[in-house]
């Protein structure tokens, strides 16, 4: 290109020196003031740059990319906007106009890592993970602070369910940049869907002898002693992690949930509380408050933060439940009903609701629609053995003998070590004058556990005066 063919604007570049370290506000100013008068200024690259970071700071990606593409007329050799036109692009799901942009980068600068790491992203984003992988690893090459690169790969192997790769990935990135509060994270949560928390226990401690001051990693620490229910030392943790970021809300947070674990439910309210000062309030929170009152049977202060919950998140399903068990150990039962049915209504598949729904309509006499709630129960979780003696229980007081024994006998298919369910069929087939099959199953109760045999005569009393019952309970008791 002769001198005499370069564009006007670019000669003024070489005729006059601007102040590439101008102020940013100055150059939004001039920028803005230019829009108005409908005019055209001259910006070198930083300032350009600068402008643009401005309008991504406020979230205004529009204006950012007509800035953007002033900046590629006035320097159309500098693949910075290009990329930077990519990244826009991509923030306003214009996927194809990123591509495009990134292969004008690319012709310009072949060897700028950002290419390969916002394709990588793109990519990623398609979940088309080769090419992702292929375009992170690409950029791993050319780049010279590459922690970034290698989280997004471990991300990669993530979402492909490779999560050893991804711990890999996670410690590479560690050892880039040990204070990437990502990585820590990532990885903590890695370990946990590998199940290998005392792998993840003995990288934090070792992790913390370099890094003391590291509140992620003593927070992970502690998730990981909370799994493994080794609570006390799990408090420890999450109290450095306190020591260190006074304003750690998730470190109360979860201290809070240790401390209910370990039934001191006054020091955990104390604790949730304390997030309040350094995070708006959340249902999450509330609902957890509320708990620890109903525990300790304080249940118009349970209420009340179920309340709030509900409130504050009006699909938070255990916050509606809460408030119908603090009415509900009030004998307020129709009451307890609607706010249960409310819960149900958000999560139709769990059992916890379905039962207590089904409790409540029994104390209502409401036995036909309690009948189908605990069929609904053992549908949902049938190894919950006190939802099939309690559905046989219903069954038994309306003289339906046969269902009660039907209940029973799949009851005991699916929880064949449940001696509770053994007893149970044995009161169900003597109140049905099925002698020899009650026998039988008294012997297998006995022969299991023979200590609890009190739970014959506590459902049928009048066993009591059954001379065989009482000799065979002794033999077995005696021996």
């Amino acid at each position: 290109m002769r001198v005499n063919d370069i564009p006007n604007f670019l000669k003024m570049e070489e005729d006059f020196e601007f102040d590439s370290s101008e102020d940013p506000k100055f150059s939004v100013e001039r920028y803005e003031e230019m829009i108005r008068n409908k005019d055209q200024y001259f910006f070198d690259t930083q300032a350009f740059e600068s402008i643009v970071d401005y309008y991504i700071e406020k979230n205004d990606p529009i204006k950012a990319l007509q800035v953007v593409e002033y900046a590629v007329t006035q320097h159309p050799f500098a693949a910075t906007f290009f990329i930077k036109q990519a990244q826009l692009f991509l923030m306003t799901n214009q996927v194809d106009q990123a591509f495009e942009a990134l292969r004008k980068a690319e012709i310009l600068e072949p060897s700028e890592a950002d290419v390969y790491g916002i394709k990588g992203t793109i990519f990623e984003s398609l979940e088309q993970y080769q090419e992702a992988l292929d375009n992170y690893k690409k950029a791993l090459e050319l780049a010279e602070n590459t922690d970034e690169i290698l989280l997004h790969i471990a991300s990669v192997y993530q979402s492909l369910n490779e999560y050893e790769t991804a711990v890999t990935y996670l410690k590479l990135c560690l050892q880039q940049n040990m204070e990437n509060h990502d990585a820590l994270y990532e990885l903590a949560f890695c370990y946990d869907i590998l199940d290998k928390q005392d792998e993840s226990i003995q990288f934090y401690t070792q992790y913390i002898d370099s890094e003391p001051y590291s509140y992620a990693a003593w927070y992970n620490l502690g998730n990981a002693y909370g799994k493994l229910l080794l609570y006390e030392k799990a408090i420890d943790a999450y109290d450095y992690a306190i020591l260190i970021k006074e304003n750690f809300a998730s470190a109360y947070f979860n201290k809070g949930n240790v401390l209910v674990n370990l039934e001191r439910y006054s020091e955990a309210i104390d604790v949730y509380k304390h997030t309040f000062e350094y995070e708006p309030p959340s249902a999450d929170t509330y609902c957890a408050i509320g708990e620890c009152y109903e525990k300790i049977e304080q249940m118009d202060e349970a209420r009340s933060y179920y309340k709030k919950s509900a409130k504050l998140d009006p699909q938070q399903a255990d916050a509606w439940f809460g408030i119908g068990v603090t009415l509900d150990a009030e004998d307020r039962y129709f009451e307890a009903l609607h706010y249960y049915k409310k819960a149900l209504e958000l999560d139709l598949k769990n059992p916890d609701y379905w039962f207590a729904i089904a409790d409540a309509q029994y104390k209502l006499n409401q036995l036909e629609e309690s009948e189908k709630a605990y069929e609904k129960v053992v549908e949902l979780n049938p190894l919950d053995v006190e939802a099939w003696l309690d559905y046989s229980s219903i069954l038994f007081e309306q003289d339906k003998l046969q269902a009660a024994i039907e209940v029973i006998a799949e009851a005991i298919k699916n929880n064949p070590d449940a001696v509770e369910l053994y007893y149970r069929m044995v009161a169900c087939l003597f109140a049905d004058s099925q002698h020899k099959e009650a026998f039988i199953f008294l012997e297998k109760a006995l022969s299991t556990d023979p200590e609890k045999y009190h739970i014959l005569f506590e459902y049928l009393p009048s066993l009591n005066d059954n001379k065989i019952i009482i000799d065979i309970i002794n033999r077995y008791i005696n021996n």
